[in-house]
């Protein structure tokens, strides 16, 4: 079954001076209610950097870019190059100003486009006995 999904960004991340925070289009500003009550939030992007035909044809990589990590297929990383080109990440929300949320960072480039944003629950994601390959190692946020 080939189906096509039209997706609209909702916001776009900014980075500036050490600064990073999503800007949210105001047609969508009224979903921010209540989200003050989070500390963080599962933010999800287009990677539209990578947005190229051979990108979207890339189905193996050296995780991060390192030739001494073995070639591992994309849905087992979280290489920029897919067939379709969505980004996720958590952040640690600072403020929420109107229609900006400000984070403390995020592994998105500058004027990425936002497609949704997730209130973090951790009872909702928190399972046990998680398994990762060697080659991943743990970052702090």
């Amino acid at each position: 079954m080939a189906a096509k999904f039209h997706l609209v960004p909702i916001g776009t991340v900014h980075k500036k001076n050490g600064r990073s925070w999503i800007e949210i289009n105001q047609k969508y500003a009224p979903g921010l209610l209540g989200l003050s009550g989070f500390s963080h939030i599962d933010v999800l992007f287009w990677f539209h950097e990578n947005d190229t035909p051979e990108a979207r044809n890339i189905t193996q990589v050296h995780p991060r870019g390192d030739q001494k990590n073995p070639l591992t297929g994309v849905f087992a990383t979280h290489a920029p190059v897919r067939p379709n080109l969505i980004g996720s990440t958590r952040c640690r929300i600072l403020s929420i100003i109107n229609q900006v949320i400000e984070i403390k960072e995020i592994d998105a480039r500058n004027n990425t486009p936002v497609l949704d944003i997730k209130c973090y629950i951790p009872s909702a994601g928190s399972d046990k006995d998680v398994l990762v390959p060697d080659w991943v190692q743990e970052t702090k946020r």
